[in-house]
């Protein structure tokens, strides 16, 4: 039986962002199946009690050079986003949207939103600045962010997010090899032994 990895995700971490960019080679390389699972961060939080790194001060500036040392290791570009925190309500509804509606547009997607986000930052607070980069990667924006609007979208966002809590999730990047939990791409040497295991 083809194994799959769950991989829980929103935008506004940069940890996600550098587990997006390993996880596609990893289950490659697995035979695995690589399960996208929009959630929203600031749920699972709120959920959970958990905050976001960078509002522990001793913790924010270290997570900085250690996500700088992994681009590094891996080999892809990475950019701390000056406009950062950035409220990603909007960004993971149309990944959600996407997700729903037209399926093989997902990747272009979260590829043209992690660029603006961690390679070459733009503020995604600003819905205008949003819009102009989904255009810009052969998206009508319009329609897209009218569709992140939809109230079914909203319904499996919310959905996704209290599943993800259920499952035990407390922040992102969270992976899940059956029901085996790893939380942070510097665990993914374990999930690829998980997918490797008899």
């Amino acid at each position: 039986m083809k194994k799959s990895v769950d991989f829980y995700f929103d935008f506004g971490s940069p940890a996600a962002y550098l587990a997006a960019t390993q996880l596609p080679h990893v289950c490659a390389d697995t035979g695995a199946e690589l399960v996208w699972k929009p959630m929203l961060l600031g749920g699972v939080f709120q959920a959970t009690g958990n905050h976001s790194p960078a509002e522990i001060k001793p913790k924010g500036p270290y997570m900085t050079v250690d996500l700088n040392r992994f681009a590094k290791r891996y080999g892809v570009p990475y950019a701390h986003n000056p406009f950062f925190p950035i409220n990603t309500l909007l960004l993971m509804r149309g990944a959600t949207g996407i997700q729903m509606k037209e399926p093989a547009r997902f990747g272009a997607y979260v590829d043209a939103v992690y660029h603006a986000m961690w390679v070459a930052p733009r503020n995604l607070n600003d819905p205008a600045t949003v819009g102009a980069v989904l255009q810009n990667a052969g998206f009508d924006a319009t329609a897209l962010l009218a569709l992140a609007g939809a109230q079914e979208v909203k319904d499996r966002l919310k959905a996704v997010t209290q599943e993800a809590v259920a499952r035990g999730v407390f922040g992102a990047p969270t992976m899940f090899v059956g029901d085996e939990m790893f939380w942070g791409q510097d665990r993914l040497d374990f999930v690829r032994e998980a997918l490797t295991a008899a």
